[in-house]
C-alpha cells in the first residue's frame, strides 16, 4: 500500500447524504474479485446516461472537465452506508480518490478506506458545506491534505481545518501498512507464541503433525 503523507488534488463535490456502496459501485459493475478494472463503474448509475452504457451524463460532477482528475471527494452524511462491499473503496482508489471528506461515514466503509490507503476525514457539517460551496463556485479548486499535521487546507486561500484520526490508523497510513503488513510486523511474536503453545498444548497440534 502506498504511504500517505501529504496529498494535493482537485476536489469534487458530491453533497448527497446516505450515499450507499451500491451507488458508489453498482453490483452489476462488479465482474471480478480483483482491485483493478473498477474505476469505470464508479458512480455508474449517476455518471452515465443509461445502464450498461458509457455515455456520460453531463450533469454529473465527474463529467465536468475541470473535475475529471479529482482526487479528493467532498460528500454528505453517512457516506458509504449499505452493504460492506470493499469494491466501493477499490473503485474510488483506482479512479484516483485518496481522500473522502464527510461529516460522517458508515463504520465498515471507513475501515475499508483505512485498509486500502484512502483517508476518510470527518469534519463538521457547517465546515463541509463551506468547503463544498467553494469548490462548486470554483470548479478545479484544489485541497491539500497533510496527514502528519492532521490538516486539510484550501490551496488558494491557505485556510486550514484540523481533523482527528486514531494514532494507530495514522501510523498505518503514513507507513503504507495494510492489515496483512501490520500482522507480518508481529511475525516474531506470533512464531514465539506458536512454539510455546505447542509445548503447552501438544494435544492441539497432534492432528497437524499427522497430516
Amino acid at each position: 500500500m502506498e504511504p500517505f503523507t501529504t496529498f494535493a488534488a482537485v476536489a469534487a463535490p458530491l453533497m448527497r447524504d446516505n450515499v450507499d456502496t451500491d451507488a458508489i459501485i453498482p453490483s452489476r459493475e462488479i465482474r471480478q474479485v480483483s482491485k483493478s478494472g473498477l474505476a469505470d463503474g464508479l458512480f455508474a448509475g449517476w455518471r452515465y446516461l443509461s445502464i450498461g452504457e458509457r455515455d456520460p451524463d453531463p450533469d454529473f460532477m465527474l463529467n465536468d472537465p475541470a473535475l475529471r482528475n479529482a482526487g479528493i471527494l467532498v460528500a454528505g452524511e453517512n457516506f458509504g452506508c449499505g452493504s460492506s462491499r470493499e469494491h466501493a473503496v477499490w473503485a474510488l482508489a483506482e479512479y484516483g480518490f485518496r481522500t473522502v471528506v464527510a461529516p460522517s461515514f458508515n463504520p465498515i466503509f471507513r475501515g475499508n478506506c483505512l485498509a486500502n490507503g484512502v483517508l476518510p476525514i470527518i469534519l463538521g457539517r457547517p465546515t463541509i458545506d463551506s468547503i463544498a460551496r467553494r469548490i462548486v463556485e470554483m470548479p478545479g479548486a484544489r485541497l491539500l491534505v497533510d496527514l502528519e499535521k492532521q490538516k486539510l487546507c484550501d490551496e488558494a486561500s491557505g485556510e486550514c481545518w484540523k481533523f482527528d484520526i486514531e494514532a494507530e490508523d495514522k501510523r498505518a497510513l503514513l507507513l503504507g501498512l495494510d492489515p496483512i503488513s501490520q500482522t507480518l510486523m508481529q511475525i516474531d511474536t506470533l512464531t514465539a507464541f506458536r512454539v510455546q503453545d505447542e509445548q503447552d498444548r501438544p494435544w492441539a497440534y497432534a492432528p497437524l503433525r499427522r497430516s
